[in-house]
């Protein structure tokens, strides 16, 4: 496993990160142990989640799993570098009281708190902002931050779902404040389909020095081989990805993916996450895998060197906004 440092800090993390949102709503305590443990096997030492995972009356669950995970051995707590997320609420469901969700100092500290308790840990390396709330100003947020660090709770502060304005926008106020270092990685929507990105939050997250971690690498499925399983099964695939592959022309655009990289025999979920590797900027993409197989095949994609005939022929396929502000202006 290749590792990298995590935006302009000197924390060393790998190249994959580990996505835990599946455990508990798909994937049992027990398999989510045994994907961990592969996970850590293969090098992988950067594991995210959050504390709505779990969701709805489970919200919370899926924190549980790892923090019983590094209860049986704590050799698994030194090895990882933990980042979870703040501000779903975490209120029980039907409880109307306020306060339970989003980043004011009270829910930040009781959130920090709740984290903890499930993840069965004295510190969270990377807590991160899950989207931005609107209503609390950066000033409040860091505040509650800086007391956190400075009572060993944290160790850095991220963001999720962030767009660039906003990431700017948080970074100046932390150095104007003089305490915390501010936002040292970003988790956004990023891949070979959906390169929205590129335009803004990419670029901020360069100038300011952020760990670029993407998440739905493969894009729900539609970049794993969507309709090559099609064929395979005999039948068709459901969800959002069915609704998206009805747009003549997008399903012509994956056809065209899947047959590229049939021509050169490569598996095209390998291919998404090994795309995602080679762009500046990028961290590590996150992989939920829901099955130790899912996970293998991630481990694959990090060793595989794209040629740049294949990355010209992919940028065809998907040629993403182009450079900002070009991409804005002409």
């Amino acid at each position: 496993m290749k590792y990298t440092q995590l935006g302009r800090t000197g924390l060393k993390v790998s190249r994959l990160v580990l996505g835990t949102m599946n455990f508990g709503p798909q994937t049992d305590e027990a398999d989510s142990h045994a994907i961990m443990d592969a996970a850590l096997n293969a090098g992988i030492n950067f594991f995210d989640t959050a504390n709505v995972y779990g969701w709805g009356e489970n919200k919370g669950r899926t924190e549980e799993i790892i923090g019983n995970w590094f209860a049986k051995n704590p050799a698994h707590r030194d090895a990882t570098v933990l980042a979870t997320k703040v501000y779903g609420n975490m209120a029980a469901d039907g409880d109307a009281w306020p306060n339970h969700d989003k980043l004011s100092a009270l829910n930040i500290r009781r959130a920090v708190d709740a984290s903890l308790k499930r993840l069965r840990t004295d510190h969270i390396d990377v807590y991160q902002f899950h989207h931005v709330d609107r209503a609390t100003p950066f000033e409040e947020i860091w505040q509650a931050i800086d007391v956190l660090i400075q009572q060993g709770k944290i160790l850095y502060a991220g963001s999720s779902n962030f767009p660039g304005y906003k990431i700017a926008q948080a970074n100046e106020i932390a150095a104007r404040r003089g305490g915390t270092i501010g936002l040292v990685s970003e988790q956004c929507l990023y891949n070979l389909f959906e390169r929205r990105a590129e335009m803004e939050v990419i670029p901020a997250a360069q100038e300011y020095g952020l760990g670029v971690i993407p998440w739905s690498p493969l894009h729900g499925g539609m970049l794993g081989g969507v309709i090559k399983k099609e064929v395979a099964g005999g039948r068709r695939t459901s969800g959002r990805t069915a609704e998206t592959l009805t747009n003549p022309a997008v399903r012509a655009q994956i056809q065209s993916y899947e047959d590229l990289l049939d021509k050169h025999g490569l598996e095209p979920g390998e291919t998404a996450l090994a795309w995602l590797l080679t762009r500046p900027g990028v961290t590590g993409p996150i992989v939920g895998p829901r099955t130790a197989e899912q996970l293998e095949s991630a481990i694959r994609a990090s060793e595989l060197e794209l040629s740049e005939e294949l990355l010209t022929d992919l940028n065809e396929i998907f040629p993403g906004p182009g450079p900002s502000p070009e991409a804005f202006a002409w």
